[in-house]
């Protein structure tokens, strides 16, 4: 606990340090700062230390994840405002991981000027926060509520951060104690005092031991997980094949299946066009029988049309046999009354001859587009008797005239009633003919309907099969999208069978390359025990050309044995099992090592 209370501690004078540093350089500047300004950049390092401090180990399948954007992501549902930052995050495809993006949301944060306020809202929700944060992090003791009323003085400082082109996954923040020692040269001498103490020898060394402890026994729980991971994945590698096996099976029904629903759907369908054939046969007969009809029924009906002419020829003699009796009737004036009588029965048979006119019209009507000229006969013979209306009009008029000679004419008009009767008979008989031909040509007209209507209910029939052989090629063509799925299936399961032979190489060499860096790792503590870290106030002259230091002649430390050199004695740079990129080494490590690696190598 008290280990624990001093890095608390040494984080929140770090943290006021920075946040004062970069506010007055900012200030000093007076433009908005880049990514690439050291007091920023500084910032961020700490922020980031302050943010992992007491962070809880979550254990996943690759190993033990300790990250510090799983807090930041609890921001985005207290907080609907920061939900832009958290898509922009997530469209960053340069960023793999969760270190990277958590680095990048600090950034956003940053620029939009609500860094305080969106840690201020983790701050009042702990019972989430204890989720992430051991009790005695420093996020769930009170420093964290002074770091983000520290924060708030950040909103004077505007930046405009890049974040395409930057590698924030593979960033390592070390905190550079040159800025901290500049500032607290010009300040108190207390906080001269606390940065000293940060520096001290004895912390540096234990810290060190203790993260490379820790990176011991993780790298220990990674071997454990990778072990398990294999075997799991060889597992799985079994069941792959035994299912592939079993889809290769089905694969090979259903191909079967598949052949013997191609027969029975080409057999079906060359029963159907038989009997399509046989069909159309039939309905040309049938066609042809109802041409031969209809051309019956045509000259039936020029017959009609003659015996119409004949008729009208019999009116027009009897019109002129009328004529005849307007002179006649010049003289009857005594019998109009009787005369009037037959007038009226005329009339009533006149209008018998028009109903039945009509009867013919509208029958004629119901007939196919073939009978118009019938139609067109019929509406001639409604004028001609129109004409025989206004002329029997006219002779109304000259009955009247006649009144006067009717006496002398009574004979003759006995005489011509007997003829008019006979030939009304005659006419009647020729009508009754009509009406039975006309009865006649409906039957027909009625039976070609029936045959009409049987030759659709086959023509739906016919469609309704076609249908349903639609239908079932529809299915066959069901079975061959799901064919061609279960082959995208084989193909995805092979590259997914290759992917894990792939990924089970690459963690043999994961493997091997851990052992090596654990065998590097324990050197570096062998060579540390052996070493001291000289503090800069014990050393005045470079320990192998005794020069003294001065301003030009700065002091440079060996990061091997901990000496302290001037730039000429120290100028070589070499790759160290605790340092992954080259750092600065005395000429005499320089010449061990290069002995120790040629040695090795032999």
């Amino acid at each position: 606990r008290c280990h624990t209370m001093e890095e608390r501690a040494n984080l929140m004078n770090m943290m006021k340090l920075s946040i004062k540093i970069l506010i007055q350089s900012a200030l000093s500047l007076g433009r908005t700062l880049d990514s690439d300004f050291p007091p920023l950049q500084q910032f961020f390092v700490v922020l980031e230390h302050c943010l992992k401090h007491g962070l809880k180990v979550k254990k996943s399948f690759i190993g033990q994840n300790k990250s510090f954007f799983g807090p930041l992501e609890l921001v985005e549902k207290l907080c609907p405002e920061a939900s832009d930052i958290a898509t922009s995050v997530k469209n960053l495809p340069e960023l793999k991981t969760a270190v990277g993006r958590g680095r990048a949301w600090l950034y956003l944060a940053l620029m939009q000027k609500k860094l305080a306020d969106y840690l201020k809202v983790l701050l009042d929700h702990k019972h989430l926060l204890s989720e992430f944060y051991e009790p005695d992090a420093l996020m769930m003791e009170e420093e964290g509520a002074v770091i983000v009323g520290l924060l708030v003085g950040l909103n004077v400082i505007d930046a405009n951060l890049c974040l395409k082109g930057e590698d924030l996954d593979s960033q390592v923040g070390v905190i550079d104690f040159s800025l901290y020692l500049k500032e607290t040269q010009d300040s108190d001498g207390k906080q001269d005092g606390g940065i000293t103490a940060v520096l001290d020898q004895k912390h540096y060394v234990e810290e060190l031991n203790r993260h490379l402890s820790c990176t011991v026994a993780d790298l220990q729980n990674k071997i454990d997980c990778l072990e398990k991971t294999n075997s799991k994945l060889q597992e799985e590698l079994a069941a792959a094949t035994d299912r592939i096996g079993s889809l290769q099976e089905e694969q090979q029904q259903l191909k079967q299946q598949n052949e013997l629903i191609r027969e029975r759907s080409e057999k079906s369908v060359e029963v159907t066009k038989e009997d399509t054939k046989v069909e159309l046969d039939t309905y040309k007969q049938s066609r042809q029988g109802l041409d031969e009809m209809y051309s019956d029924v045509w000259k039936q009906l020029k017959e009609e049309k003659k015996i119409r002419l004949e008729l009208e020829k019999e009116l027009e003699l009897q019109i002129g046999m009328k004529t005849e009796m307007e002179i006649a009737m010049k003289l009857l004036e005594k019998d109009t009354h009787e005369k009037q009588d037959t007038l009226v029965a005329l009339r009533q048979q006149l209008e018998e001859v028009k109903a039945i006119n009509l009867q013919m019209f509208h029958k004629s009507q119901n007939a196919e587009c073939s009978l118009q000229e019938k139609t067109e006969a019929i509406s001639s013979f409604e004028g001609k008797t129109n004409e025989m209306m206004s002329s029997m009009k006219q002779m109304e008029k000259r009955l009247q005239q006649a009144e006067k000679a009717r006496q002398a004419a009574e004979e003759r008009c006995n005489k011509m009633k007997q003829e008019l009767a006979g030939k009304l008979n005659s006419c009647r008989q020729q009508m009754a003919q009509l009406d039975s031909k006309c009865s006649t040509l409906e039957k027909e007209l009625k039976s070609e309907k029936e045959q009409r209507q049987t030759l659709q209910k086959e023509l739906h029939q016919e469609k309704d099969a076609t249908t349903l052989l639609k239908t079932e090629l529809q299915q066959m063509e069901g079975l061959k999208k799901e064919l061609r799925k279960l082959q995208d299936e084989k193909q995805q399961l092979k590259k997914v069978r290759e992917e894990q032979e792939q990924a089970l190489q690459e963690m043999g060499l994961h493997l091997s390359q851990s052992k090596l860096k654990m065998e590097d790792i324990k050197e570096v503590n062998k060579a540390l025990k052996g070493h001291t870290w000289l503090k800069d106030d014990e050393a005045t002259h470079c320990k192998q050309c005794k020069k003294e230091f001065s301003i030009s002649r700065r002091k440079h430390h060996c990061r091997n044995c901990g000496d302290i050199f001037c730039n000429t004695c120290s100028s070589n740079e070499l790759a160290l099992p605790s340092y992954p990129k080259p750092v600065r080494v005395c000429d005499n490590c320089h010449t061990l090592l290069l002995q120790q690696c040629s040695s090795n190598s032999s």
